[in-house]
């Protein structure tokens, strides 16, 4: 792709960053964009509404390590805001591309298509859930500005907002930078300061933990905290948010921590710990299972990309990554192994005419999930069942465990595989939120992907319903497994029991080439165990 042009030289950026594949769909305003796209090694990947377009290329930068959806000026625009909301809430470095009227045509504000209230009201409202924009609108800045706001991206692994004019996007640039997108070094200083007192704090403590978050997957830091586990042997759990942070065979690891929710063992010693040691953590209301938070500051070293404190203590200007690497270089003693007894799944065994339920599901499921799977769950008990869900390799278990908007799950397939297509995604998610974006299985069939999707039919909303029940909650029955019909592709099942559920699971391992649509039949007031400690918890702040 010739780089001389402002849309050229911002194909080629993302292209340098590792995106081979830009979600969205064409409006008048992008079109210019979109040619030369078609022209370029990126391939353009048009779904059936934006909001799919936003989901997908948020788990494809989760999984990839940036993404990139590009859409057209406000009507497609303002459909990606909640999913860029999402991405900022949870640390995805989504680059957010808009085409919008033509710079010469704003002259004189005229009412042209798509604008709402002026021509700056999307970027304000962008302005909020990203962490950096700009709207290209000078040829001699075009590519600094480009390369700054590609540069917050990387550097925070959060969403960002470039919005090109029409009439830029062919035109030729006065000049072009070097750009940078290297992290700043940390304060030499406060990072060995910092160090000296959590290395303290560590040896000196008896029953230490590691709470692993979601930055330790966005930031690439594994093995870093690997390291780390090695040199001191102490356990570590994951969160919600950060569920598969690591193999979850480690002989170090517990299971997720879920507060209220959570399997008892591994809530009463993260609990009773003496130094909580959190690596890029965010413990938010879902990580602590809706319950105050149990974890004293004054034990707590908590480091983040954004902040590091020890104790009550302050560093600033030192980055999770220096952080951690200094910290594997200093000397730190090895903890005896601790016996934590996690949660163990036996070998399922089918009840032939037992009417299937949730337990029996997720039971079924583990012995399911092999290496080559990545769990991809929408919101409700495919994600608080889910979390119980034995995960084979680090980062393949995907999400929105803390912004929590329902309809997430199918498109980020989509997104996913496409990052990653030695993966098989097995998609969870409820009926309520298939009915949001279920179509995107359209986008599933073009891309020839083939994720196993195992629908939860319960008849409507079941968290809310478990929460305050009403006719609010009823959703209309639609025959899902027709969807296959409609498209004419991929083969659906429809299973009531345990041995039909069964069934269905093995024949989808035969079907390698197509997706496959599993509608479960539940009970509508069936529900995991950790949706019912969950939802008990949040009743009370109800009534």
């Amino acid at each position: 792709m010739e780089s001389n042009t402002i849309g050229g030289y911002l194909i080629n950026q993302l292209y340098k960053l590792g995106v081979r594949h830009v979600f969205g769909i064409p409006g008048d305003y992008v079109l210019g964009l979109y040619d030369q796209l078609t022209k370029s090694k990126i391939k353009i990947v048009n779904t059936c509404d934006e909001q799919g377009a936003g989901f997908a290329a948020d788990a494809y930068a989760r999984v990839r390590g940036i993404g990139a959806v590009c859409i057209t000026y406000c009507v497609g625009g303002l459909k990606v805001i909640n999913t860029t909301a999402e991405a900022y809430a949870e640390k995805s470095p989504v680059i957010v591309i808009s085409g919008a009227p033509s710079i010469s045509e704003r002259k004189k504000s005229p009412l042209l298509h798509h604008k709402v209230r002026d021509y700056s009201t999307q970027l304000d409202l962008f302005n909020h859930v990203t962490v950096a924009t700009t709207v290209i609108d000078d040829e001699t800045t075009a590519s600094s500005e480009i390369d700054r706001v590609l540069s917050a991206a990387l550097r925070y692994k959060m969403p960002v907002y470039i919005e090109v004019p029409r009439d830029m996007i062919y035109k030729t640039l006065k000049y072009k930078t070097v750009p940078q997108f290297s992290t700043p070094d940390s304060d030499l200083m406060a990072k060995k300061e910092a160090v000296q007192e959590a290395s303290i704090m560590i040896n000196c403590s008896k029953k230490p933990v590691v709470v692993a978050g979601v930055e330790i997957q966005r930031f690439g830091l594994q093995n870093l905290l690997l390291e780390f586990l090695e040199k001191t042997n102490i356990p570590v759990v994951s969160t919600p948010l950060s569920k598969s942070v690591l193999n979850e065979n480690h002989p170090s690891y517990l299971g997720v921590y879920e507060g209220s929710m959570g399997f008892p063992d591994v809530k009463n010693y993260v609990e009773s710990n003496d130094c909580a040691i959190l690596l890029g953590t965010f413990m938010t209301d879902i990580d602590f299972g809706n319950s105050s938070t149990p974890i004293d500051e004054g034990k707590t070293i908590n480091a983040t990309s954004m902040k590091l404190t020890i104790k009550h203590h302050t560093y600033e200007n030192v980055g999770l990554q220096d952080f951690l690497t200094a910290l594997n270089h200093t000397t730190l003693k090895q903890f005896h192994s601790i016996k934590v007894r996690r949660k163990t799944f036996q070998k399922f065994r089918t009840s032939e005419a037992s009417k299937i339920t949730v337990d029996r599901l997720f039971q079924r499921l583990n012995n399911f999930i092999t290496s080559k799977n990545m769990v991809i769950a929408d919101v409700g008990d495919a994600l608080f069942g889910g979390l119980d869900l034995f995960i084979h390799k680090g980062n393949e278990f995907l999400s929105p465990a803390f912004y929590l908007s329902m309809g997430f799950a199918i498109p980020a397939c989509i997104g996913a595989q496409l990052a990653d297509s030695d993966i098989r995604p097995i998609v969870l998610v409820g009926d309520g939120a298939f009915q949001m974006t279920g179509m995107e299985l359209a986008t599933v069939a073009r891309e020839n992907l083939n994720p196993i999707v195992i629908l939860l039919n319960n008849d409507g909303y079941r968290t809310e319903r478990a929460l305050l029940d009403g006719t609010f909650n009823d959703i209309f029955k639609w025959n899902y497994s027709k969807i296959t019909d409609l498209l004419g592709r991929g083969k659906s099942y429809v299973v009531e029991t345990e041995s039909q559920f069964d069934s269905a699971l093995r024949e989808s391992e035969k079907i390698n080439k197509d997706f496959v649509l599993i509608e479960v039949l539940l009970d509508k007031f069936d529900g995991s165990a950790a949706l019912k400690r969950l939802t008990a918890s949040l009743r009370k702040k109800i009534k």
